[in-house]
């Protein structure tokens, strides 16, 4: 009888459980949504869809950074449209733009919408680390087939670590990406990131040793950012649909500090990032920082012991995104066996590749764009060696496509004619493609370390 009893009460606890968190998910179901979008090139048009989280009672909605491809210059995004679960038809929304320093894309829905949206900070209780092995549970929504049905996932915390923000990374998939996640009472914990890879052994018949295979979780996510580092920032709205302005450095492949390296030095006690090469022209190069420095403290605050040390890195960018373009920083660096310190001022990012002017040859069938400061960087040229145009699509089976011209490639001559301005090299092909008696037309490109002469048949 006893027996029975217990099991009763275990059974009705688990039942109040379960209802409570229905009624939770029910609630807080109101603070998510998914976001459709299109991408529109030159030679098509495709949909995407992400999930987002809804931060204020202005409708806004943070999406994360792998939400839109870099590559996609933000005037080819078109048609924005947001979906409350459940929802099959969505309402128009506003793109706003990206974070640099978060990595968020903020949307703002309609006013007419905004009605059924609860912002998740209502929910936030608190900015405390949850423990280890705590409950957490999080929504994750079902694709647009199926209306956005939200659905709820479960877990406990594993492990909370830095990377280098405060990130949990809970038993198995807690939320869906971009979405929250909450603790058993329905306070709001943190945001779900990108999920993590989890790597298995594959083995067949003809390979027995076993190959490494990676699997990646796309609609649900096992970390999640605390809230202690989301709450502080989501009033980071961006000014511009750009994203701009944008704070430079320009300190360039930062590496962490060897572990080995810092034992000699005695630095075991925090990280350090090594300098691989200061840009041409940019705010670290006039502030005198070189190739080889190594950076230990950023405005006096030295940088913090990260595990794994690539982490580092990250937290060296973050620290310079934070700023704006103007605002002078302090570097404590190491320079062979001396500490200096270099006071920089930050500038404005140049140009983006997303950024660069662009222009879509039918005929021929490609899409260039202007060579920006970042190919000079890539292919380790001075910026006044660029120029010429760089191939950002091929249309498949198109002359360009036959005569093998491939993206990246970099043209520097049109008909044995050097190619300098994006301008003037637009100019030039554009009346080649308009003389319908023109029956070819020879490009030279530069491939990475390579020089091919390429014959496009126009007929």
């Amino acid at each position: 009888m006893k027996r029975f009893l217990v099991i009763l009460v275990v059974a009705l606890c688990v039942r109040g459980h379960a209802a409570s968190l229905s009624s939770l998910l029910a609630e807080r179901s109101k603070c998510v949504v998914a976001v459709e979008y299109f991408a529109e090139t030159e030679v098509e048009r495709h949909a995407t869809v992400a999930f987002g989280t809804v931060v204020d009672d202005q409708g806004t909605i943070i999406l994360p950074s792998s939400a839109i491809d870099p590559r996609i210059p933000a005037k080819q995004l078109k048609d924005f449209k947001v979906y409350l679960p459940g929802d099959p038809y969505g309402s128009p929304c506003t793109y706003l733009g990206q974070d640099s320093l978060t990595g968020w894309h903020f949307v703002r829905a309609s006013e007419a919408t905004r009605s059924h949206l609860v912002p998740v900070t209502r929910f936030a209780g608190g900015v405390s680390e949850p423990d280890t092995a705590s409950a957490v549970w999080g929504i994750a929504l079902r694709n647009k087939d199926e209306d956005f049905t939200p659905y709820i996932l479960q877990s406990h915390i594993a492990l909370v670590q830095s990377l280098p923000q405060r990130t949990a990374i809970a038993q198995q998939e807690v939320s869906g990406p971009g979405l929250p996640v909450f603790d058993a009472s329905g306070d709001f914990l943190g945001i779900a990131l990108s999920s993590f890879g989890q790597t298995y052994l594959q083995f067949s018949n003809a390979e027995r040793s076993g190959s490494p295979v990676m699997l990646v979780n796309v609609e649900e996510s096992s970390a999640f950012l605390l809230a202690k580092d989301v709450l502080p920032y989501l009033g980071r709205v961006p000014r511009t649909i750009s994203g701009r302005p944008l704070a430079w450095l320009g300190a360039y492949g930062l590496e962490p500090m060897d572990r080995d390296v810092a034992v000699f030095l005695k630095l075991q006690a925090q990280s350090g990032a090594v300098v691989s090469e200061v840009l041409e022209g940019s705010p670290a190069e006039k502030a005198g920082l070189k190739a080889g420095d190594i950076i230990l403290a950023i405005d006096g605050r030295k940088l913090p012991h990260f595990a794994p040390a690539r982490v580092v890195v990250d937290y060296v960018d973050r620290e310079v995104s934070g700023h704006s373009p103007g605002d002078a920083i302090s570097l404590t660096v190491l320079r062979g066996s001396s500490q200096l310190e270099v006071k920089a001022v930050l500038g404005e990012e140049p140009k983006l590749i997303r950024e660069a002017e662009r222009k879509y040859f039918e005929r021929i069938g490609f899409v260039g764009r202007e060579c920006v400061y970042g190919d000079a960087v890539s292919r380790r040229l001075k910026t006044s060696e660029t120029g010429g145009v760089i191939v950002h699509f091929v249309k498949p089976s198109s002359p360009a496509d036959i005569a093998g011209l491939r993206p990246d490639d970099w043209i520097r001559e049109v008909d044995g004619t050097e190619v300098k301005g994006f301008e003037a090299s637009v100019a030039k092909i554009e009346a080649i493609e308009s003389d319908l008696l023109r029956s070819e037309l020879v490009l030279l490109v530069s491939r990475g370390s390579d020089t091919a002469v390429l014959r496009v048949k126009l007929r």
